[in-house]
């Protein structure tokens, strides 16, 4: 790691404040972990809650404004120092985003009774200040490959925009725009970011050759995804027939498949940071799948297809690549705690249960919610209290960061 700050400066700051990754995965982590419980206990008739809009919308909204979203800054706001040599946000700049993302979580909350407006403008101003802090070191340093996630951050901004005009308006229907919206935009990313780095981290992890790229597969399952984004963004896909929707999902799922076998997850079994982020992937071509089934006619529900997205997909990479940069970040070996190996597992189970589970056994439909909500609840909670000293304490080989 470069020495890009005093030292001296540095031992001064509050650890925490001195990258993105520690509050934002900190706090995402625990947020995700305490939103999933009172989603049960709400469900299950335990706890009357009235949070901003109705409870659906609150589950929905906080899941992947909330909690996605503060871990993909996390990401992106750490990276950027590797990216262009320069300091990443710390100290007051990342105490003042930190802050406004915890506002807009406790005015999704408990702000029933404050205007609507001021609570999605504390909430709409998160994504657009990540942008610019992410953007000014890109800008200043040239690095314009990597200034592409600026315009996918504003994207995520109007998604989120979306669902207020819905709730504002009473539209369920723009409700769900906004937030299928931000499902695909974020499983595009994460297609994305882990063709980028699962090659390179296997390779490194197991001492194999890296499996170079095939660069027309690269292009074909990318494209195909960012067509299903823009053909949802825009409102096409409702224009065309259910035939065709279910051959470029089931061609999606094809290519993003054979995309994904080609990195050999065989070699990584005994490399939980390995496995882990493989077995994440896998979570995009079933969820493709499924919407291809479901659009041929089988029975299958949006809420299963998309949750093989979002409760499978995103959660199993979030803990996967937070588990890692928390590690390689703060000065460590990159060897979790043997109970993280746990933490993937059960994880990886809550997105089986909430999907494949719920679509076989339909008459056990709210135990097999329970068991998806218990399994999240432990995985983040594990990562907690695993990952704490890592987040709150100085960098273990005394550099800045």
């Amino acid at each position: 790691m470069m020495q890009i700050t005093d030292l001296a400066t540095e031992q001064k700051m509050l650890p925490l404040l001195r990258q993105a990754f520690r509050p934002m995965f900190l706090f995402g982590a625990a947020f995700s972990a305490i939103a999933m419980l009172l989603w049960g206990l709400i469900l299950g008739g335990q706890l009357k809650l009235q949070p901003v809009g109705q409870v659906l919308f609150w589950h929905s909204h906080e899941m992947l404004f909330g909690f996605a979203c503060a871990i993909v800054i996390g990401f992106l706001l750490t990276a950027v120092q590797n990216w262009t040599s320069m300091r990443a946000p710390h100290g007051k700049s990342l105490l003042l985003l930190t802050l406004l993302w915890l506002s807009g979580r406790l005015l999704l909350l408990f702000g029933q009774s404050l205007p609507l407006w001021l609570v999605a403008t504390v909430d709409l101003s998160f994504l657009p200040l990540a942008a610019w802090l992410l953007a000014k070191p890109l800008l200043a340093v040239k690095q314009y490959r990597n200034l592409f996630f600026v315009p996918v951050l504003l994207l995520l901004t109007t998604c989120n925009l979306i669902m207020y005009l819905g709730l504002y308006l009473g539209r369920y229907d723009l409700q769900q725009l906004g937030s299928l919206n931000a499902i695909w935009l974020i499983t595009l990313l994460m297609a994305i970011v882990g063709g980028r780095v699962i090659p390179m981290f296997t390779a490194n992890g197991t001492k194999t050759p890296k499996v170079e790229a095939l660069l027309w597969l690269d292009r074909a399952a990318l494209g195909s995804l960012w067509l299903i984004f823009v053909l949802h963004f825009f409102s096409l896909a409702s224009l065309l027939p259910a035939s065709l929707l279910s051959a470029l999902f089931a061609l999606s799922a094809l290519l993003t498949a054979i995309r994904c076998a080609r990195w050999k997850i065989w070699l990584t079994f005994r490399v939980s940071l390995l496995w882990s982020l493989h077995l994440a992937y896998w979570f995009i071509p079933l969820g493709l799948a499924l919407f291809a089934l479901r659009y041929a006619g089988f029975a299958i529900s949006q809420s299963i297809a998309l949750h093989a997205l979002t409760a499978g997909a995103m959660g199993s990479m979030i803990l996967s690549m937070m588990a890692r940069v928390s590690l390689g970040h703060s000065g460590r070996l990159l060897q979790p705690k043997q109970i993280m190996a746990w933490a993937f597992l059960l994880v990886a189970l809550a997105g089986i249960s909430r999907t494949l589970l719920i679509w076989l056994l339909p008459a056990h439909t709210f135990s097999l919610l329970w068991l998806g909500i218990a399994c999240w609840v432990l995985a983040y909670g594990c990562y907690v209290l695993v990952y704490l000293p890592v987040l709150t304490t100085p960098r273990a080989d005394g550099r800045p960061g």
